[in-house]
């Protein structure tokens, strides 16, 4: 029996039936011609459109890391096909859903992991990388969260195929002669060397003249490596500026950049005029362009830093900054100071982690005879904590950001926060080549050995 809603129907002879055949699978390839198109159009049009993810297979969405971001910044994934992760930077990241124990092992540079999310509620959360320093860095994402997938993973796996996910490609043995190698290769030359003291101009009327050209140079980081950092007269970081309490300096800014700049003195009690904060106490210096600051060294000693401040937030990381000392800091009686040292500690940029200016094997070691007393002034240029160990000796810190403690004590590790100084005595004790590096690990070692934020202090 039909319904009333069904067509009717009639009998067909041999050719009309023939005829029919023929016109229903013309209709078919035409209906399965339409349908991949559709379905091309649909994922070229969908890929253009999706700004937030980028999809491995058929809908695990694929995440990058780097120094420092995660991207994209707005990820959308779901539970069942999670979240395949590639480490695109130079040292160890994971990735991991803040307030939740859903997290990746740690990944290599060049390697990749997958964040399983089965587990996980649909809803929107935060996606960071746990790595001391790195979430404060920059390395934060939003992650929308639906229910659902699992049907990517064949094509995934496929499109993964040959990709080591694994925390290491490299066996124990390859990772020791890594290691071995890295070691051998110190204390590597490279062109430059940064911090080294400017020598002033003294003008007529007493006052001291420093003259700092900021320009894009190319600088070696670590043997072979050259970057487009920026610089003061040539090097990273910056000459050293040392002057004594009540002098009167200027310093002359020209500006050979191809973008506008200033530059503060971080530490330093200046008139306003002089604070080098760009469209607040002055304009841009624009590129071509010079700037002169004067004013009167403050009374009472200090460690101070001088950098841009004027799109700060790449031009420091790039390498404008340099040390600037003010006088000469107590120290306790019976103590003679041998040798003073710069560390400025970079972590971002095209300079990344690095000692003043240079990458580990390439960091210049400091080099005392036995019983000396040498003054380290720790400057911290970067965005992240850096833990900086010593081997083998205490560290005497006499003072915090320039000002003296009332009473120095022993550290066996100084944390330096970003911005902060901190100068501190070593007494150089003990014989031997002992190892000076910052002790967030990741900063200082990675599968191919030591690099980054590693020298030593060798005691003759």
């Amino acid at each position: 029996m039909t319904s009333s809603t069904e067509a009717p129907t009639r009998d067909l002879e041999p050719d009309d039936e023939t005829s029919a055949r023929q016109a229903y699978a013309f209709l078919l390839t035409l209906f399965g011609l339409l349908g991949v198109i559709a379905l091309v159009v649909a994922l070229v049009v969908g890929a253009g459109n999706d700004k937030s993810s980028t999809t491995v297979g058929s809908s695990m969405t694929m995440v990058t890391l780097s120094e420092f971001a995660i991207s994209p910044g707005t990820v959308s994934a779901t539970t069942g096909d999670g979240i395949h992760v590639m480490n695109s930077g130079q040292v160890q990241h994971n990735l991991a859903v803040d307030g939740t124990n859903l997290a990746t092992p740690m990944i290599d540079p060049g390697q990749s992991s997958h964040l399983d999310l089965s587990s996980l509620s649909p809803g929107d959360y935060t996606l960071i990388c746990q790595v001391p320093g790195h979430k404060d860095a920059g390395m934060k994402a939003a992650l929308h969260v639906t229910a659902g997938g699992g049907t990517g993973t064949a094509a995934a796996d496929t499109s993964m195929a040959g990709m080591d996910t694994s925390s290491s490609s490299m066996t124990p043995e390859q990772m020791d002669k890594a290691m071995e190698e890295s070691i051998a290769a110190f204390p590597a030359k490279t062109q430059g060397l940064g911090a080294q003291e400017l020598a002033p101009t003294a003008l007529a009327d007493g006052t001291k003249q420093f003259e700092l050209t900021a320009a894009t140079t190319k600088w070696e980081v670590s043997p072979g490596k050259f970057v487009d950092a920026k610089t003061y007269n040539g090097t990273v970081p910056g000459p050293t500026i040392h002057i004594a309490t009540g002098d009167h300096i200027r310093v002359i800014l020209h500006n050979k950049l191809d973008e506008s700049t200033s530059i503060h003195f971080h530490g330093l009690t200046t008139p306003n005029s002089m604070d080098g904060t760009t469209f607040v106490t002055q304009d841009p210096v624009k590129p071509g362009a010079d700037f002169t600051y004067d004013f009167t060294a403050q009374s009472t000693p200090t460690v101070g830093m001088y950098h841009s401040h004027h799109i700060a937030f790449q031009q420091v990381p790039d390498g404008l900054a340099g040390a600037i000392i003010v006088g000469e800091l107590p120290v306790p009686s019976g103590v003679t100071v041998s040798q003073e040292q710069i560390m400025m500690l970079d972590d971002s940029g095209v300079i990344s982690y690095a000692i003043n200016g240079k990458s580990f094997p390439a960091t210049a070691p400091i080099v005392a005879n036995q019983g000396e007393w040498i003054e380290v002034h720790y400057l911290n240029e970067g965005t992240q904590i850096h833990p900086m160990h010593l081997h083998g000796m205490a560290q005497l810190v006499i003072a915090k950001d320039g000002f003296p403690v009332a009473n120095p004590q022993d550290e066996d590790t100084v944390t330096v926060a970003p911005g902060e100084r901190y100068t501190v005595l070593v007494h150089a004790t003990e014989p031997g080549t002992w190892v000076w590096h910052c002790h967030i690990l990741p900063h200082a070692e990675n599968e191919n050995g030591m690099f980054g934020m590693v020298t030593a202090l060798v005691v003759k």
